[in-house]
């Protein structure tokens, strides 16, 4: 039943900030504790996953290319599989997983679980074609050549957000979502100074300390955190050290510069500071979430991106071009995985009756 509704329960149940979703609105919570949904999740997914099997209708003959295997891809994947199409999923790095292979740290989410997943998605017939980019050698038009006849784009959010302020470029800079692609190829030294306080940015102190660094401190801009309580609290556990009103003005080779921000009573920003405040930092990392990349939408004739990058669409996931659906990040900006499932179930029923509408291809 958990699978059913959510292909991604096994993930969910480990990575969901779950305090605002299924536990934050049990109504035992008002009083006491909250059934522990989470953990009652992971036990049955994690127990079950291997044993399932999951229930396809007849190949209908019909293709269909997935183009990002994150988790919004996967959901895709396995949805269409189940009515009967043939689904090849494409993806630019050699694992599949996306932000959940490369985004989320092996402590917050083992990959066993991924690769767990790789192969359920085989044994149902899906096909992985991994270290491929659409819109590099491949473009969109030779996948409807060679008869795909709907097209999925799930290729998340993977441009970091810039501070646009002077010495991004730095040396001893670096982006949050470059660094948790792999953290063991960055040497960060003793004191790292993170600038954003979400969950990217408790992800990025918790691997920074156990690889080393002595003193992580987290700047906040205002005067709350905006990543959920419960991973705060295991980074505050972990060593990490949280600045709050402070303003970026630039980085140097010494560290970041900032302002004091002044609010009033109702918490509004009344003003800075004239002083500048240096901070002394071996190495400085960026976490102000990211946007998509548009690599697509250059190389795809009539493929319309909004105003911050993401791809446009109706409220069934269709793009501006006929047979291209999208959903996750790329169209909702970044968001939670169960946000991105919730909306790929819609898109996926949404490309079935786009299909159903169609003759089959001779």
């Amino acid at each position: 039943m958990l699978f059913d509704n959510n292909p991604m329960s096994l993930v969910c149940s480990l990575v969901c900030n779950h305090e605002n979703q299924c536990e934050g609105h049990c109504v035992l919570g008002r009083k006491g504790q909250p059934v522990h949904i989470s953990s009652i999740e992971n036990y049955i997914s994690d127990t079950y996953f291997e044993r399932i099997k999951i229930e396809c209708q007849p190949r209908n003959g019909r293709k269909v290319a997935v183009i990002g295997a994150g988790p919004a891809g996967i959901t895709i994947a396995i949805l269409l599989t189940k009515k009967g199409y043939s689904v090849t999923i494409f993806d630019s790095r050699e694992k599949i997983g996306g932000v959940l292979q490369y985004g989320i740290p092996d402590f917050r989410l083992p990959k066993t679980v991924l690769e767990r997943y790789k192969k359920k998605l085989e044994s149902i017939g899906i096909r992985i074609r991994p270290n491929t980019t659409i819109g590099g050698a491949l473009e969109i038009k030779d996948l409807f050549r060679d008869g795909y006849e709907s097209i999925f784009i799930g290729t998340g959010v993977w441009r970091p957000k810039t501070l646009g302020v002077k010495g991004e470029s730095l040396g001893n800079v670096h982006f949050a979502i470059d660094y948790l692609v792999n953290p063991d190829v960055y040497e960060l030294g003793d004191k790292v100074a993170i600038i954003g306080v979400g969950n990217s940015a408790m992800d990025v102190a918790r691997t920074a300390l156990r690889h080393g660094a002595k003193e992580v401190i987290l700047y906040a801009r205002g005067t709350h955190i905006s990543a959920s309580k419960h991973e705060t609290d295991y980074a505050k556990l972990e060593g990490a050290q949280f600045c709050y009103n402070m303003s970026i003005q630039e980085i140097n080779d010494d560290g970041p510069v900032f302002r004091e921000v002044y609010h009033d009573e109702e918490g509004n920003v009344t003003g800075y500071s004239e002083e500048t405040i240096q901070v002394h930092a071996d190495s400085v990392i960026i976490a102000v979430s990211q946007g998509p990349k548009d690599k697509l939408v250059n190389t795809t004739k009539g493929l319309k991106a909004t105003g911050s990058g993401l791809l446009e669409t109706d409220d069934k996931g269709e793009t501006t071009v006929d047979g291209i659906f999208a959903s996750g990040d790329v169209v909702l900006g970044a968001k939670t995985v169960v946000q991105a499932v919730e909306y790929s179930k819609k898109v996926a029923e949404a490309m079935d009756a786009y299909m159903k509408a169609k003759k089959p291809q001779e």
